[in-house]
């Protein structure tokens, strides 16, 4: 059972997630890639936050946040690699559209991260379920 701020905390997040995944799938529908895109590893990222608040854990860097996660979720076996891979590729991509000039993005990248997103807010969802 996890304290009350714990899953206060975790649930705010994962609405955070599941707002950013709708925006994702709008922009997408808009034709705003790289937006989409954005939203997209927005979602993913504030799910993985959603669920290291039950762990009590928070970084200011979405890389700390990615390896925390990598660490007690991927390795250990507790959620399949797919789900690891998924949000390095989809934070690498972040990166490169937000920095990068000229940055181009087909729709069947949007399409296919947003798919990702989908799969990965489903199964944290389910896991924070299951912890709670």
């Amino acid at each position: 059972m996890q304290h009350n701020s714990e899953s206060a905390l975790s649930k705010y997040r994962l609405e955070l997630a599941k707002e950013e995944l709708e925006i994702a799938e709008m922009l997408l529908g808009a034709k705003k890639y790289l937006k989409a895109l954005n939203s997209s590893y927005y979602a993913i990222f504030h799910a993985t936050r959603a669920l290291l608040a039950l762990d009590t854990f928070d970084s200011k860097k979405h890389s700390g946040i990615i390896s925390f996660f990598i660490r007690n979720y991927i390795k250990t076996g507790k959620l399949p690699e797919e789900f690891g891979k998924i949000i390095v590729k989809a934070e690498q991509i972040r990166n490169d559209s937000d920095y990068k000039d000229f940055y181009i993005v087909p729709a069947e990248l949007a399409e296919r991260q947003i798919e990702d997103a989908r799969k990965f807010f489903d199964a944290i969802e389910g896991l924070i379920v299951g912890l709670a």
